[in-house]
């Protein structure tokens, strides 16, 4: 085939590409409508708040507290002898104030406490890495979903091309109903996949509507020719060190261990004494007498005092929750090692994907050359009989799964940076801006 038998199916792919909505938004910008949208990411945000909320309720144990009670009463008073009935009514009033000199357990309540809103910000930093990883991942599914189909599309036009060749051949009898048949199934089969690409957008462009909340999102498309950089630092064992100090997993679960410490004083506190510095004032007014008296009184009570407690036994439940809290304090101490290596193999992992994913981007960038090349080659060969129409056909086929899985595989390239740092817990949207500035045109 010429050069100029070539340009319709140029055209069409050209064309397939260029299709679509002019208004397109970039991933930072539907980032930022994931944020205001996303019921997880709303979620997380508030159980951050409730957090807060619940760990500074561990303040409380260590400062003061009051009390005001009143009261107002009416008695009856009946007494055989001397003879006596009437009644008589109390009027009551009291503040009383404590205020802990020596709680041990109230103050690891509050170190603890200290150590929850450090719990909750990691617990919201991951929520916000996940944010972040899975608007990019609706983001490029569109994208990958988009270029399949348009990649459908060509070869569909490519197909019809070569299914017209093969009609009109075997009208002049140059070819068999053999080749008719051969392309007809084959832009049957196109036809299908066709089909199942448009439902796969469909259902991809609701994925990234319901994370965004934006209708009609239209992802920017990447430019062309994108060239990603390798991961830097280039060293897999730089990345895992970072993880140490950056990962929130590591961060939750080194934080769960000092709070299962505190956990410990707490109960080695059930033997220890408690020492309170107690006030109060109370006034009782009595109107009509009271049960000694029939004249009217009022009293003034005020109190400062130290009480003091000790425990003496509790039936053994002291020394056993004591061992409770030393078991429980090994199995965090093991939790954060197995976050470590957790942390350190899924940042190990992410590393080499990107790494290979790179090389895998370079090997289907020559498989797409060399496949036109052979696609080139087989019509120029059916052109002259030393090619059957099925060797055509297939040739197109590979350069089209070519395509896509080039196209795939560089979305996978780009979304791997960021699970890497996802996975050693260096994430941030700072990444995704300087990531959105690589890609869009």
């Amino acid at each position: 085939m010429t050069a100029s038998r070539r340009l319709p199916l140029a055209a069409a792919l050209l064309a397939a590409f260029a299709a679509g909505p002019v208004a397109a938004q970039s991933l930072l910008e539907l980032y930022e409508s994931a944020r205001a949208h996303d019921a997880a990411w709303q979620a997380a945000k508030a159980q951050f708040d409730a957090n807060l909320a619940r760990a500074e309720q561990a303040r409380a144990g260590i400062l003061p507290s009051a009390n005001l009670a009143a009261g107002v009463s009416r008695s009856s008073l009946d007494v055989d002898v001397p003879p006596t009935d009437r009644s008589f009514g109390t009027q009551t009033a009291s503040i009383a104030a404590s205020q802990p000199l020596y709680r041990p357990a109230n103050w690891a309540t509050y170190q603890q406490g200290l150590l929850q809103t450090e719990l909750a910000q990691a617990q919201l930093t991951t929520a916000s890495q996940d944010l972040i990883v899975r608007v990019s991942q609706a983001y490029f599914d569109v994208l990958a979903a988009q270029d399949t189909l348009a990649f459908v599309r060509a070869q569909k036009t490519a197909v019809a091309e070569q299914l017209a060749s093969a009609k009109r051949n075997f009208e002049v009898g140059t070819a068999t109903i053999t080749d008719t048949r051969e392309a007809q199934a084959r832009f049957d089969l196109v036809t299908a996949q066709e089909i199942q690409a448009e439902n796969d957008l469909r259902v991809r462009r609701l994925a990234l509507e319901t994370l965004t909340g934006k209708p009609d999102a239209q992802p920017a498309p990447v430019a062309a020719p994108l060239e990603v950089p390798a991961p830097e630092p280039g060293n897999v064992e730089a990345w895992v060190s970072q993880a140490e100090a950056a990962s929130p997993a590591i961060q939750q679960a080194r934080t769960a261990l000092d709070i299962a410490e505190w956990e410990i004083e707490k109960a080695k506190a059930g033997h220890k004494p408690t020492l309170d510095l107690t006030a109060s004032y109370g006034v009782q007014r009595n109107l009509g007498g009271s049960t000694t008296s029939t004249l009217d009184n009022r009293s003034n009570v005020g109190q400062l005092g130290v009480t003091f407690n000790l425990p003496l036994f509790a039936g053994f439940a002291t020394q056993n929750r004591i061992r409770e809290t030393l078991s429980l304090e090994e199995k965090a101490r093991a939790d954060l090692e197995a976050a470590r290596r957790n942390v350190a193999q899924a940042t190990r992992t992410a590393y080499f994907g990107v790494i290979s994913g790179q090389g895998q981007v370079r090997a289907l960038e020559a498989a797409e050359a060399s496949s036109q090349l052979a696609l080139d080659a087989n019509r120029l060969g059916y052109q002259v009989g030393v090619r059957i129409n099925i060797d055509v056909l297939n040739a197109q086929s590979q350069l089209f799964q070519t395509k896509r899985d080039l196209a795939q595989a560089r979305y996978n390239v780009l979304l791997g940076h960021l699970r890497l740092r996802q996975a050693n817990g260096t994430l941030a949207p700072e990444d995704l801006a300087r990531l959105n500035a690589l890609v869009v045109k």
